[in-house]
């Protein structure tokens, strides 16, 4: 029984208020509730979800014999799927691991990923997911920083390990060959690669410290299953983000909050039709946090499957296998997105079978949703969220008719708050900072307090940094990343309008917006454009941005560029820019 003190999303729960008035009250203070597509409700049952651990044993038992993985030709089974995170939990527990130790992964989208992540968590480990791109001082200073024990490692980026060893200390790095896990096949496949990889830089480590994957797994699978009671609190993630504009910290992500964010995306994204065997496209790399919750954790809930992408910088190989694989549903970013539709070779990918489409990780611009949705017949139903959040904290409604260039509502459970800079709430339909309260949200950054403190608000909301108006049926629209906003002349000038212009060009293939100062203007508006027609002019751009923009917002200056310096996500990396952009 909870005590009438506890405060439940903002409203207290009171033993003299009616439940009906309670429910009233907090319909008044979150108006996008009003909104929800039928059957959408306006709380989930966080004290009911469970454990990941709970999660992976229940699909392993419901779904064995279903596909849970596609990835070079080859299929890995739910059954497959656990008998070997079963037997890498086991060995991880033989070594020593214990509860709440740390686990790295630096692996890209092959199945050895999905054995990787359940069976760490099902040790009682918490995962830290690791860019497998980088360099050994970043590697180095992600694993002092996180602690942690054990690194399971594609061996393509063993060179990087290397370098680091006399910065780092581990017990044991587990070695995955590409193909490990898919069998015969999989030998075959980690034969070629190997050979192919002839122009990686060789790397030797000590025999005490390394250890081959398979072999991992074929001594786990002998050993007692791994005896370890895992609760909804415990740390499930240590996921890292900020690299890209700053010094990376971790948040802190609980078995409850991933699974709180699965259940809320399952109530919001509920397939059209359940009978559907699910297979989501997996082009985003699942150490981020994007697929790792909305392709990997919630296929896995509902025994669908996923479509593994291994390296989506390959866009010939990526679209070869979609044109050989029937999917239904593909979450993307806007510059995968881009990529696709310009593709020569897209008309070979069938895309009669897509559900619906989920954007993310940065704004989707209107021109390229507009453009996909001639391509494929689909709206890119666009959502909002971030690491510290699980990550979904916003979403439109499945079933658009038309691109909204909104984020949508809040998800069931979730509180949001436009604010100002001191922290309290805007007027409606004025711009200020997207804040963040729900049971997705972080407990904080690792043994980082100061930046805990600084992230969160006095009454628990998470200040992501985002600039937003709230529309009056609760809708957000975003402006921009409040530290991008370019100030002209006391005029506040958002990249992502003029991203939005300029896209629509018919000779621009992508571009990006930054600031730079300017002696008489403070700062000014500079564009980086690739063009898709090398014929286009600057003074062509400027004087079709001047056409939808007012004076303010139109880029001085235009840089054309080879390519956009971008993430590993595909995120336009500003900050790079800002830096590249010559001073006035």
């Amino acid at each position: 029984m909870r005590e009438a003190s506890v405060v439940e999303h903002g409203v207290a729960a009171h033993p003299h208020v009616s439940a009906a008035d309670q429910a009233s009250e907090r319909r008044s203070q979150r108006p996008w509730l009003a909104s929800y597509p039928p059957g959408v409700p306006a709380e989930i049952d966080v004290a009911g979800l469970g454990t990941l651990v709970d999660l992976f044993e229940t699909s392993m038992s419901a779904f064995a014999d279903r596909p849970a993985m596609f990835c070079f030709g080859s299929t890995m089974s739910y059954a497959t799927l656990g008998r070997q995170a079963r037997a890498l939990a086991a060995w991880l527990r033989s070594q020593g691991l214990a509860k709440g130790d740390r686990v790295a992964i630096m692996l890209p989208n092959v199945p050895a990923y999905a054995v990787a992540i359940f069976g760490v968590l099902s040790a009682g480990g918490t995962v830290v997911n690791v860019n497998p791109l980088y360099t050994p001082r970043e590697f180095a200073q992600q694993i002092n920083d996180s602690g942690a024990r054990f690194l399971i490692v594609l061996e393509n980026f063993g060179a990087t390990v290397a370098g680091a060893l006399a910065d780092v200390a581990l017990d044991r790095v587990l070695l995955v060959g590409p193909g490990d896990g898919l069998g015969v096949k999989g030998r075959v496949i980690n034969l070629a690669s190997r050979h192919v990889r002839k122009a990686v830089p060789p790397f030797r480590l000590p025999e005490h410290l390394a250890v081959p994957f398979m072999a991992v797994l074929r001594r786990g699978s002998g050993m007692p299953q791994a005896a370890v009671t895992v609760a909804p609190a415990d740390l499930a993630f240590l996921q890292y983000t900020g690299g890209t504009t700053g010094i990376a910290k971790a948040a802190m992500l609980s078995h409850r909050n991933i699974m709180a964010n699965v259940e809320q995306s399952q109530v919001w994204f509920n397939s059209k039709d359940p009978s559907i065997r699910r297979c989501a496209v997996t082009a985003l790399p699942l150490y981020h946090i994007f697929a790792l919750t909305a392709c990997f954790f919630q296929f896995m809930r509902n025994g669908g499957s996923c479509l593994l992408i291994p390296n989506p910088r390959d866009c010939d190989g990526m679209v070869k296998t979609l044109s050989r694989h029937r999917f239904t549903h593909l979450m993307g970013v806007n510059t995968l997105f881009n990529v696709l539709i310009n593709h020569p070779k897209i008309d070979t990918v069938d895309f009669s079978n897509l559900d619906f489409v989920v954007g993310g990780g940065t704004a989707v611009q209107r021109a390229v949703a507009e453009r996909w949705k001639a391509l494929t017949g689909n709206t890119i139903v666009e959502g909002y969220g971030l690491s510290e959040t699980s990550p979904v904290v916003s979403a439109n409604p499945v079933g658009l008719k038309a691109f909204s260039g909104t984020i949508g509502f809040p998800l069931p459970s979730t509180e949001v708050s436009i604010r100002d800079l001191t922290g309290r709430p805007v007027p409606q339909g004025q711009p200020g900072e997207i804040c963040v309260r729900g049971p997705q949200v972080m407990s904080g950054y690792w043994n980082r307090p100061d930046e805990t403190a600084r992230a969160m608000t006095p009454d628990g909301f998470f200040r992501t940094g985002d600039a937003a108006v709230m529309e009056p049926d609760g809708q957000i629209r975003i402006v921009d990343r409040m530290k991008d906003m370019i100030l002209v002349s006391g005029f506040n000038v958002y990249p992502n309008e003029v991203e939005d212009v300029l896209a629509a060009h018919p000779g621009v293939l992508e571009c990006a917006v930054v600031g730079a100062p300017s002696e008489d203007s403070g700062e000014m508006v500079v564009a980086h454009v690739v063009l898709k027609d090398p014929t286009v002019s600057t003074d062509a751009l400027r004087a079709y941005a001047r056409t939808q923009l007012t004076g303010y917002k139109v880029p001085r200056r235009v840089v054309l560029r080879d390519t956009l310096p971008k993430t590993n996500v595909g995120k336009v990396l500003r900050r790079v820019l800002r830096d590249e952009t010559p001073q006035a």
